[in-house]
C-alpha cells in the first residue's frame, strides 16, 4: 500500500476528546475562524485552537459539544493567535470541516484507540 505507516507510527498521534467550553469568531484571518477553548481535562488541561469552520457551525452550538483532536502537534502560529491543538473534521458535500465528535459523551481526555 502506498503512504503505508506502521501503527507504532499510528500511536505517535495523540487524538483526545474534549469539550468546547468557548467559542468566539476571528475575523483578523484571510478566511473566518472559530478560536476554540477546549478543555481536555486535568492531566492536559484547557488549550486553544483556530477552526476555520465557520460554514458549518455558529459559536453559540459549539459550546459544550465534545470533539476530537491531536494533542500533540507543536503550537502554531494561525494569524494573531497560537493554535495548540488541531481539531479533527471530515469534509461535508460541500469541502467543509464536520467536527469528529463521539455519539454519547466521554471523559474529556480520553484518548482514541
Amino acid at each position: 500500500m502506498k503512504n503505508a505507516i506502521s501503527f507504532f507510527d499510528f500511536e505517535k498521534i495523540d487524538i483526545r476528546a474534549g469539550t468546547i467550553i468557548s467559542a468566539e469568531i476571528n475575523n483578523k484571518l484571510t478566511k473566518s475562524s472559530i478560536v476554540l477553548n477546549i478543555d481536555f481535562g486535568k492531566d492536559i488541561g484547557v488549550k486553544k485552537s483556530s477552526a476555520q469552520i465557520t460554514k458549518n457551525y455558529n459559536t453559540d452550538k459549539l459550546i459544550h459539544k465534545q470533539i476530537a483532536a491531536i494533542v500533540n502537534f507543536p503550537p502554531k502560529q494561525i494569524g494573531n493567535l497560537i493554535s495548540e491543538v488541531l481539531v479533527l473534521g471530515f469534509p461535508d458535500d460541500e469541502n467543509e470541516p464536520s467536527l469528529i465528535s463521539p455519539d454519547k459523551k466521554v471523559c474529556n481526555g480520553v484518548r482514541l484507540y
